[in-house]
């Protein structure tokens, strides 16, 4: 029967045509793409491809090197080799530290920190996983866990400060960047695995100096991260090397005269500025504080009665005591009292109802201007400071600088307080009143001063200019201070009054006398009070600082400059509760300008030192151990702590132990 429909070829043409159609129109469509893609998307996507295959990485920059006078090294760089996480790149925590136990063993606090760290830090923030690996360690984990999402094997220069403690809070330390300094800065390096900036001391303040410039490394690189070849490199720029004023030897050499007590000494040229010591102990050890502080030592260190971490020299403030005698001295001078002018001491200064002391319980009997400083009779210093008023003792104050921020590369100075009426109109709103006068004209009261600005003050009555402290040191010839505006006469007697301080038989500081031929010392003792003295203790006794708790002991100060007739160098020295300036701060002095003479005899001297304190502290430890138990705070024989609260601006002082 024949075939009934259409015939074969018509059919056939009919499927060619559909199917035609439907290619011509996939056609159509990718063609269209294409030319899509290419015309509007090429740019876009040819970045993406050039992005899979080539990587660019940032090369952080070698931070900047600090080193002292004559370019012994203090901050440095060395090779670090770690292995860090980024949060953002990751995909399975878990995961990824089972995969890093397999060539990196962690414990189970280390794991517990990772986790910690990842879970409290923006995920923007690399967190350490491990840091100070061997190359063989480095080189296992570049192999085995480099392509792991997250996972970077980075090889840094860590900081290292090769003094240690002595240093710690003149240089500072440096530690990762916070979230809210890269939200500030928004660079990149602040997120780059490992980076470090400043975070205290010239590492903070001289930060951008030190930091450098970050350079750039372009890869080609697998599907999977691994890298084929390096094809560019743009070198980074190392940070500056900073040169400080500062005598590394010298510095090491006051951290060890001070041995273990919570003091500070600064050393400063008089004829340029030039800090060569500036010393805060105890201190802390700034090469820790540059990785992972823990818990138990940041607690350690803030429950110390001792404060570590205080740099006492900028930020820790005193009352003067009597090493602000000078500035009392001066005052007068200007306002028209002649060094003759006297009083006669019994050891009591009565006015009203109360009676201020002088530290010599039997007095001084009559004394002259030219005797009242070596003696440190305060009877003279409450009479003339009384007539001369507290707005002449505070502008010459100031004028010798206290109460002066310095700009030194320091963050954190305390500027100290040079009290007077306005100031207390402005804190009190009350005016003010003769009886702080009294307390302020020998150092006492409200007036309060850092180890630093006595040294400055020390130097301007050795250079009779304005000597300003400078700690960064530079090729350029310094220009000449300004002359402080003080008559060379007045500055004459009180030159004198320092000179028989140390070397006439009536002075307070023998102690402080030169131990190398020819050299001879000017300097002025302090023993400033902490405590207020209750009536009902003046009327049994008041106790020695001996049989007092440390907290309740007065400070020991002590300032100086030598040599005499051509002054090169001025000190301050304060031993916190020391007792007795001096008996225990003007030796540190005397050996501190020693070494800059004759570094010989010092450390000869310093090895004697350091050898009778180790016996001393053999035979407390033998008796303690003997005794089954500490040795108590207070002296056998005292029945009980006095009352006692912080020194107030008008309350008088008590008599104090020959200074």
């Amino acid at each position: 029967m024949k075939e009934i429909g259409p015939p074969r070829e018509t059919r056939f043409s009919r499927r060619a045509l559909l199917l035609g159609g439907g290619m011509g129109l996939v056609g159509t469509t990718l063609a269209g793409r294409l030319a899509w893609l290419s015309l509007f998307e090429g740019e876009r996507l040819a970045a993406a491809a050039e992005r899979n295959r080539i990587r660019n990485r940032l090369v952080p920059p070698r931070r900047g090197w600090i080193i002292d006078r004559s370019g012994a090294p203090l901050a440095v760089n060395r090779p670090d080799y770690r292995l860090e996480l980024l949060p953002r790149e990751m995909e399975d925590l878990d995961a990824t530290l089972a995969r890093i136990g397999e060539v990196l063993p962690l414990g189970a606090d280390e794991l517990a920190r990772i986790r910690a760290d990842v879970a409290d830090q923006p995920d923007w923030m690399p967190v350490e996983v491990a840091k100070g690996l061997d190359w063989p360690a480095f080189a296992a984990l570049n192999v085995r866990v480099a392509d792991v999402p997250g996972v970077h094997p980075v090889r840094v220069f860590s900081r290292h400060y090769p003094g240690g403690e002595p240093f710690a809070h003149l240089l500072g330390y440096v530690g990762p960047p916070s979230p809210e300094q890269y939200e500030k800065e928004r660079d990149p390096l602040l997120v780059y695995p490992g980076f470090r900036i400043g975070k205290d001391g010239v590492e903070r303040h001289e930060d951008r100096r030190l930091r450098g410039r970050a350079g750039a490394r372009r890869e080609e690189v697998t599907a999977r991260g691994r890298v084929i070849r390096e094809l560019e490199l743009t070198p980074d720029e190392p940070g500056e090397t900073l040169r400080l004023t500062i005598d590394r030897d010298l510095q090491a050499y006051a951290a060890r005269r001070l041995e273990d007590n919570s003091a500070s000494a600064v050393v400063i040229d008089c004829l340029t500025g030039e800090l060569l010591t500036m010393i805060s102990m105890p201190a802390f050890d700034p090469n820790v504080f540059s990785t992972r502080v823990s818990t138990k030592l940041w607690q350690a260190l803030q429950d110390d009665n001792h404060t570590p971490l205080l740099n006492k020299s900028a930020m820790g403030v005193y009352p003067p005591g009597s090493t602000f005698k000078m500035v009392t001295a001066l005052a007068a001078l200007d306002a028209g009292i002649a060094p003759e002018a006297s009083v006669n001491c019994t050891g009591r200064y009565p006015m009203g109802s109360n009676v201020w002391h002088c530290h010599a319980r039997r007095g001084h009997g009559r004394v002259t201007m030219e005797t009242a400083l070596p003696k440190s009779c305060d009877t003279w210093f409450y009479e003339f400071g009384r007539e001369v008023g507290i707005e002449r003792i505070a502008e010459m104050a100031r004028r010798l600088g206290l109460g002066e921020e310095f700009p030194l590369p320091l963050p954190g100075q305390a500027t100290g307080l040079v009290p007077d009426n306005d100031w207390k109109m402005r804190r009190y709103n009350q005016p003010w009143n003769v009886a702080e006068t009294l307390n302020c004209s020998i150092g006492q009261g409200y007036l309060i001063a850092n180890p630093l600005q006595l040294a400055v003050m020390t130097a301007r009555i050795a250079s009779g200019r304005k000597v300003m402290p400078k700690l960064l040191l530079d090729d350029a010839p310094a220009a000449p201070f300004a002359a402080l505006g003080i008559e060379d006469a007045h500055l004459e007697v009180v030159r004198k009054g320092m000179r028989d301080v140390v070397n006439a038989s009536i002075g307070t500081a023998p102690r402080a006398r030169a131990q190398v031929p020819g050299l001879v010392v000017c300097g002025k003792t302090g023993t400033a009070q902490v405590r207020r003295i209750s009536s009902a203790e003046r009327r049994t006794g008041v106790l020695r600082n001996e049989a007092l708790p440390w907290e309740y002991r007065d400070h020991a100060l002590f300032v100086a400059y030598a040599p005499a007739d051509t002054p090169r160098y001025a000190v301050s020295v304060i031993i916190e509760h020391g007792i007795s300036g001096g008996r225990y701060a003007a030796p540190i002095a005397r050996d501190l300008l020693t070494f800059l003479h004759d570094r010989d005899r010092a450390m000869a001297s310093l090895e004697q030192i350091e050898a009778a304190s180790a016996r001393r502290k053999a035979a407390v430890a033998q008796a303690e151990a003997s005794a089954g138990t500490m040795m108590p705070a207070i002296l056998p024989g005292v029945a009980q702590t006095p009352a006692a609260s912080v020194q107030t601006g008008a309350a008088p002082q008590a008599p104090r132990e020959v200074e």
